[in-house]
């Protein structure tokens, strides 16, 4: 429980990030997020998802980390 809630930190950690140091930019980057048709987003989801999935698998099976 306390890997998740470490986890959950870090994601939010690494979320903020992007606000803090170029608000403006993320401004324009979602107002031309939020006018994508519905299908475009939920494939640039799923492509998110098996990012990490692939990078989780990768690192939970390799002994170097």
């Amino acid at each position: 429980m306390k890997l998740f809630i470490l986890l959950i930190g870090m994601v939010l950690i690494f979320e903020g990030l992007p606000y803090v140091a170029a608000p403006e930019s993320m401004q324009s980057w979602l107002n031309k997020i939020s006018k994508m048709p519905p299908g475009q987003l939920r494939i640039m989801g799923l492509i998110a998802m098996a990012t990490g999935l692939l990078l989780c698998w990768i690192i939970q099976g390799d002994s170097l980390f």
